[in-house]
């Protein structure tokens, strides 16, 4: 009987422990498509919703909560002032900004919604994605493109945070 409550505690004081704000990895997706008819560039942020409230506390209100229910108005412009930051977007060797369209959550993940409208003509394409790098050291961010033809991903890292396609 005593072997037992011994086996259930062992199974049972690493769920009562647990810290649900730390995980083992640090990871956001970006994902940007062209869409040629509309000549806009979409792009659509993923990031981990506790990662994204670390750093808006950390960065600008350290009483903010992301829930969709409860949520301050000014999570937004959070939100958007640091992927404006964080996220630069060139073609052509030109700097353009991004709409932020707006924002969703499902399951523990926050959907950034953002475009770049009135491109034309590209011939590169150049990405730089710093989101979280500030906070969390491990962060990696996949990039995803898809226009005119070529699909290609990239791991950008603290250090090697910019990529670049050519067409």
């Amino acid at each position: 009987m005593k072997s037992l409550q011994i086996l259930i505690a062992f199974l049972i004081l690493p769920l009562l422990v647990s810290n649900t704000d730390n995980h083992e990895y640090y990871v956001s997706v970006t994902q940007i498509e062209y869409v040629e008819e509309q000549q806009s560039l979409q792009i659509i942020s993923q990031i981990f919703i506790n990662d994204f409230e670390t750093l808006i506390r950390r960065r600008y209100n350290e009483t903010i909560t992301l829930d969709s229910e409860n949520e301050s108005e000014k999570i937004e412009v959070y939100m958007k002032r640091y992927l404006k930051d964080k996220l630069k977007v060139s073609v052509n060797g030109n700097a353009l900004d991004f709409k932020f369209i707006g924002k969703e959550y499902k399951d523990d993940i926050a959907y950034c919604y953002l475009e770049i409208e009135n491109v034309t003509n590209i011939k590169t394409l150049e990405v730089t994605n710093q989101l979280l790098f500030d906070v969390f050291s491990e962060q990696q961010n996949i990039l995803r493109m898809k226009l005119l033809g070529k699909n290609r991903s990239f791991l950008l890292v603290p250090g090697n945070a910019s990529c670049s396609l050519k067409f």
